[in-house]
């Protein structure tokens, strides 16, 4: 069983045990997966103990899948290591019998007939598709990965009798065809094209819709093929035991012949041919290299390559050559930039490129680009190919994969040098390929933890701002803890840093590294994980020392955890700070009862610190009125609670409770001014202009009579206030009276006052003619005085 991975990968292949073959000197009972690269160099050995493997196949990172009997799922690094998902209980209860694997996911059929789909290996969910109702396996089927799909979903292509099923996640629907069976069956690179293999030994290719029938090819046999494969989407290669035959879209065929049993691995270009001796690639002539190498070729690529072989030799043809192509010149260069690409050898390689560069001696406006382009891609492409390394890649596959998961695949394989070298060649960043040679590095390393550390810090210094936190985690995870923190002094970014400490559970650094950080949520971070690790008093020891973390605690327990800070406040002997706490919670508290015992308790805390006597002799005041309060509102049925003492004389007046108010401004010591006020606003508010005259001749108003005038007016009661006018002070009395309306007593009263000026503001602001005749009079006679 092999199973070869695309873009010039990595071949697996471990012996099937369906087979009966006779053991050879020194072969393991046991079987073994055998990984190896084209060039034949082993990469890993992995012992196979886990019951019976169905299928072989590999991811796009190149991991290999490997699906057992039993349904379970498991993916293989180039190094041994695995992780594993299982298909349902249903495929594990029925078997797996038969699994087609693609680069992105897999389908497996089940031992009643089921399909089973996983389309992603990151975030594996099986699940089932559309039911099949097959009695007995299929003759063939295979997958159209979702990528090449019109719904975007995985299809699975059935062959069943004379037809083909195509099946989805919801249905499975009958294509109608007659000319089945199909004992074979493999969808092109690009998922547009299907080749079948029929009973009677025909090649069929048509479009995966089955809407177009490409061509048909008698092969003139009945016995299928042992792989049917595409060479590109151009041609499909059959192999029987010792031949190879590559049928082209016209029906045109060309025969191989191989001694030694073979395995074809399909690749977007072409098909790689793999026997014990060597690795060869199968592919259409590519047509830049047609046009330049077919005999007697006049292509203008051609003509320039000639012309450069004449100027070689010293010959006067090569002018000749470059004139006769000058018109097409800038193709043919192309041309051979193009074809340099395709070549596999160093001499053709050069030729090409140095024919490319004479041509464009004699062009005057070139973009060297392409050409610059070129000689490096040859360069990176040459180094993959050397046999220690043993990646065949093509022009094309390379273009298709990108520098970037090329250099993914070296680093996959440990060839960190080379990783390194191609990508400064190409300016790319080389920051992933040191993290994984450090992390490598202590993986395998035998030195002491000092020494390891000195070779990564060495060599990972000259990088600024690389990140450690990957490598001091993989230290972490081999044991190896001291160098796992040492490594992490190193870390710019307490982002990734703070998080790895706590894992490690190297808490207090954490802690000091999030508070140098300055970031306020880092902080958090740690103080929450120690919160829920440790014992309370182990907990604020920690952070005492600390006034970020102390200052971060108080502010978050204020508005989330009284309990705690009042724990804190008690344990760093903060009784001030905690007597606070509890006078917050008594103020915040509906139950009065409840209230009155915490204000007492943050009281008595006051009572017993000299420079608080304020605070407790407040918190004692508070007390006395939530208790006088409680009181009244027995007597009254009325809430007073709550309350401050100038609201609850107020009320006490508003509900003629006069004995009661009284009684406060004595016992809580009110001013008389303020007591005067508030009585005075609370009488006018009910309206009780008989308990107001009462009040305002109890004895002499602390506040004046003019309040009182003040307050009748707001109250819009004028009568009222023309009682207490004649109490206020002679000088504002005329102004009191205009407020009411009374400019006749207003100007009588300026007139007593001899103001002149007074008096003319009466008289500017009457309207009444009568009395402004009055007026007028009155300031005759004042000015005749």
């Amino acid at each position: 069983m092999i199973a070869g991975a695309q873009y010039g990968g990595p071949i697996a292949m471990i012996r099937d045990d369906k087979k009966v073959l006779l053991l050879q000197k020194q072969q393991p009972i046991k079987p073994i997966i055998y990984i190896y690269t084209s060039a034949g160099k082993l990469i890993e050995q992995i012992q196979w103990d886990k019951g019976r493997i169905v299928s072989l196949g590999w991811t796009d990172q190149e991991k290999l899948v490997v699906v057992t009997e039993d349904a379970i799922v498991r993916l293989y690094t180039l190094h041994g290591e695995y992780t594993q998902f299982s298909l349902g209980k249903d495929a594990k209860n029925d078997g797996v019998i038969d699994c087609q694997i693609w680069s992105g996911g897999l389908i497996a059929m089940t031992g009643k007939y089921q399909l089973v789909s996983v389309t992603n290996f990151d975030e594996p969910q099986p699940k089932l598709m559309a039911e099949v109702k097959l009695d007995e396996p299929p003759q063939s089927w295979t997958v159209i990965p979702p990528q090449f799909t019109l719904s975007r979903h995985v299809e699975v292509l059935i062959a069943v009798g004379l037809t083909i099923l195509v099946v989805d996640s919801k249905e499975a629907s009958d294509q109608h065809l007659t000319q089945g069976p199909f004992t074979k069956m493999v969808v092109s690179p690009n998922g547009k094209f299907l080749a079948l293999f029929t009973l009677d030994g025909k090649l069929w290719v048509v479009s995966t819709d089955f809407q177009k029938n490409l061509s048909e090819y008698s092969t003139k046999s009945k016995i299928p093929p042992q792989q049917l494969v595409w060479c590109g989407t151009d041609s499909v290669v059959l192999y029987w035991d010792k031949i190879v035959l590559m049928v082209g879209p016209f029906g045109d065929w060309i025969k191989y012949t191989y001694e030694d049993p073979i395995y074809l691995a399909s690749e977007i270009d072409g098909v790689r041919i793999i026997s014990n001796e060597k690795c060869e690639l199968l592919q259409k002539v590519p047509t830049s290299t047609e046009n330049i190498f077919k005999i007697g070729s006049t292509e203008p690529a051609a003509m320039l390559f000639d012309a450069l072989d004449h100027y070689e030799r010293k010959s006067p043809k090569a002018d000749e050559n470059i004139r006769s192509i000058k018109a097409e010149l800038i193709d043919a260069v192309d041309s051979c930039i193009e074809a340099a690409g395709f070549e596999f050898q160093n001499y053709y390689q050069r030729s090409l490129l140095k024919a490319a560069s004479f041509g464009k001696c004699f062009l005057d406006n070139y973009n060297a680009n392409s050409f610059v382009d070129m000689a490096q891609s040859i360069r990176v492409l040459n180094a993959v190919r050397f046999y220690d390394i043993g990646i065949p890649l093509t022009y094309v596959q390379y273009k298709r994969l990108g520098p970037e998961v090329l250099i993914d695949r070296l680093i996959n394989r440990n060839h960190h040098l080379l990783a390194i070298r191609i990508a400064e060649y190409l300016k790319l960043r080389t920051n992933k390929i040191l993290i994984h040679w450090a992390c490598e590095k202590i993986k395998s390393s035998t030195e002491d933890e000092e020494a390891i550390c000195r070779t990564i810090v060495d060599k990972l210094s000259k990088k600024p701002g690389l990140s450690y936190a990957e490598i001091a985690k993989t230290a972490h995870d081999a044991g190896q803890t001291r160098l796992a923190t040492k490594l992490l002094d190193y870390e710019p970014r307490a982002a990734d840093q703070v998080p790895l400490l706590i894992s490690m559970e190297e808490d207090e650094t954490a802690l000091i590294k999030a508070i140098d950080s300055g970031d306020t949520d880092l902080v958090y971070l740690v103080i929450f994980h120690l919160k829920r690790k440790l014992p309370l008093g182990e907990f604020f020891r920690m952070i005492n020392n600390k006034p970020m973390a102390a200052n971060l605690l108080e502010v978050y327990c204020k508005e989330q955890d009284t309990e705690l800070l009042k724990d804190f406040y008690y344990q760093d002997d903060r009784r001030i700070d905690g007597a606070n706490i509890v006078l917050a919670e008594g103020f915040n508290e509906m139950n009065i009862s409840e209230r009155i015992k915490k204000l007492k308790i943050a009281g008595k805390t006051y009572s017993e610190h000299r420079d608080r006597t304020f605070e407790a002799k407040a918190v004692d005041e508070a007390v006395k009125l939530l208790q006088f309060q409680l009181t009244l509102e027995k007597d009254s049925g009325q809430s007073y609670t709550g309350l401050s003492i100038s609201d609850t004389i107020y009320k006490c007046t508003t509900q003629g409770q006069h004995n009661k108010a009284s009684k406060i401004k004595t016992d809580f010591k009110v001013p008389d001014k303020r007591f005067w006020w508030i009585k005075l606003r609370a009488l006018v508010e009910v309206r009780d202009w008989e308990n107001l005259e009462k009040f305002s001749k109890s004895k002499k108003p602390p506040i004046g009579y003019e309040p009182f005038v003040e307050e009748c007016i707001k109250a819009k009661q004028y009568q009222e206030a023309n009682k207490y006018i004649l109490k206020c002070d002679p000088a504002v009395r005329p102004m009191l009276f205009i407020k009411i309306g009374a400019f006749k007593e207003a100007g009588e009263q300026a007139y007593l006052n001899k103001d002149v000026d007074g008096l003319r503001q009466v008289r500017a602001k009457c309207t009444n003619h009568i009395v402004a005749q009055e007026l007028d009079s009155l300031l005759a006679q004042l000015n005749a005085k």
